[in-house]
């Protein structure tokens, strides 16, 4: 649901951001100078500052960068459940920018708002504009050249923080200066890591170049001629929610619904209903095995195979996602007064007659949901429709070579990287810092403007995703940045704004971390200095 924005608050929005910018050295300088106490009283009550509790927030340098953080998001207007500033897409909309779903799509490509579904049964959704904000430290047309970061004091602010014992006894990072391309630090920034769920914007930015930010995955019910068997034919869409609230998903209650409308018109009212998987292949278990952090993957699911009312997160999820979404779909024929019997998978043949078809959000948006979330599902489905748009093998391999050959396409890095999922559940995958800079450095770049999704799903420090609970340091709403997290490896990139108004890109990658929360802690610090530092 999109937060309406009042037409007073736009109005006055343009002079709150100028006092945010305004204020914003000031408040820092602030905080500098009330730190000192607030870290005697905390230590004199007792109080460890590498866990600092809630009420600690409250006081002092906290206070003032809260404050700071609160004034420049206040300024850019409230916020939709996808993490997605609706300020921004204001902005993108009256400058003529195209954008969203869209997101810069070429001249002579196909607009699916201007047209029926990819099914030709229904009308397509208009895309989105983009966000521009997340971009603005790149500057515009006639912007006066910025100086560039001190890398010799930024060296010296970030070494000590990142030889933090809680980042266990290996560990890598590099910032990149988006703006200029200069490399502004690297500690083993080309070794290759563990890289958990960052790997999550390599699966991205494959998956928007392979398929387009437009580009929609699709249900259907399709009637085998002269038969009364019936086919739900996955797309490989793990957003299709069986829900009464469907929002802006595909709905299995409308594909239901518009099924058992065509089917009256043909005069059947039992069917016999099967399911169809075959667009994705080999095994449909992750290496790790059966886990709350995944359900098996295969081309039919509703709501991800999740058996609670979650939506996102771990969770306990169904053993067999499709029959379990065929069975869903049954009851609901049934309910339209449509007699079910279901028969188990099966594939439809060429001659299948669609009478009813679903498409889920635009790539654009499932990829903004994954980074979000961090969404497992969503990555796994990503790399295999990758590998299918790609003539590769659409399974866990395939995806892998998938998501590996697309960034080589884009003269990425890749020396050391090794891709064995889409997600980074699967240790054995490695990433280096120097590649995720690339990444996010890739996605900001002006000429390909269909991956501005990669950018605009980082969750908000302080205020989305999995950063929701993070970054009540003073950089709260100042890094936008994708978490990872397996047992021993804490992982964190992102990108933000430097003080010297540069765009920043940065990657943390730690190994052998002892304990997650301190180890989080730790990455935080590495970026909120980062963000404040005066040699930036």
């Amino acid at each position: 649901m999109v937060v309406p924005e009042l037409r007073a608050w736009r109005a006055a929005r343009p002079r709150l951001a100028r006092l945010a910018r305004a204020a914003r050295p000031g408040l820092v300088r602030a905080a500098r100078t009330v730190r000192p106490r607030v870290a005697q009283l905390t230590e004199a009550a007792g109080t460890r500052l590498t866990k600092p509790k809630t009420w600690q927030y409250t006081a002092g340098a906290a206070t003032a960068g809260l404050a700071l953080a609160a004034g420049v998001v206040t300024a850019a207007g409230p916020w939709d459940s996808s993490g997605q500033r609706t300020a921004e897409r204001d902005r993108a909309a009256a400058l003529g920018r195209t954008g969203g779903a869209d997101h810069g799509r070429r001249t002579g490509t196909p607009d699916p708002s201007d047209a029926s579904d990819v099914s030709g049964l229904g009308g397509g959704a208009k895309p989105a504009p983009s966000a521009v904000p997340v971009l603005v430290g790149l500057g515009g047309a006639g912007d006066p050249a910025r100086p560039a970061s001190d890398t010799t004091a930024l060296v010296a602010a970030l070494d000590p923080l990142l030889r933090d014992s809680a980042l266990g006894t290996r560990h890598a990072a590099a910032v990149l200066d988006v703006t200029t391309g200069e490399r502004l630090y690297g500690q083993a920034a080309g070794d290759p890591h563990v890289p958990a769920s960052t790997t999550k914007i390599a699966t991205a930015v494959a998956a928007l170049s392979a398929l387009g930010a437009d580009h929609r995955l699709t249900t259907r019910a399709a009637l085998e001629p002269g038969t009364g068997k019936l086919v739900l034919i996955g797309g490989g869409d793990p957003t299709l929610t069986a829900r009464k609230d469907a929002g802006n998903l595909a709905s299995l209650r409308t594909l239901a619904a518009d099924t058992a409308t065509a089917l009256s018109k043909r005069h059947v009212t039992e069917v016999t209903l099967s399911y169809d998987t075959t667009l994705y292949a080999g095994t449909s278990l992750h290496p790790i095995g059966v886990n709350d952090n995944l359900a098996p993957v295969t081309a039919l699911m509703a709501d991800e195979g999740r058996t609670g009312d979650s939506t996102s997160g771990p969770a306990p999820r169904v053993a067999d996602p499709a029959a379990d979404a065929a069975r869903a779909f049954a009851d609901l024929l049934s309910g339209h007064g449509v007699r079910t019997t279901v028969a188990g998978a099966a594939g439809a043949t060429g001659r299948a007659e669609t009478l009813a078809a679903v498409s889920s959000p635009p790539l654009s948006s499932l990829v903004e949901r994954m980074l979000t979330n961090s969404d497992n599902d969503i990555a796994e489905a990503l790399a295999r429709q990758t590998a299918t748009a790609t003539g590769g093998r659409p399974d866990f391999a395939g995806g892998a070579a998938a998501i590996t050959a697309q960034l080589k396409k884009l003269g990425l890095p890749l020396t050391g990287a090794d891709f064995h999922d889409g997600s980074g559940l699967d240790r054995a995958d490695r990433l280096t810092a120097e590649l995720l800079t690339a990444l996010l450095a890739k996605a900001a770049d002006p000429a390909d403007p269909a991956l501005r999704p990669v950018l605009t799903g980082l969750p908000v420090a302080g205020f989305t995703g999995t950063l929701t609970s993070r970054y009540a340091d003073g950089a709260a709403g100042l890094v936008r940045a994708k978490t990872g997290t397996l047992t021993g490896v804490n992982t964190l990139a992102g990108t933000l704004v430097a003080r010297n108004g540069h765009l920043l890109a940065f990657a943390f990658l730690a190994e052998d971390t002892t304990a997650p929360e301190a180890a989080q802690t730790a990455l935080d610090h590495a970026a909120t200095t980062l963000a404040t530092c005066a040699c930036t």
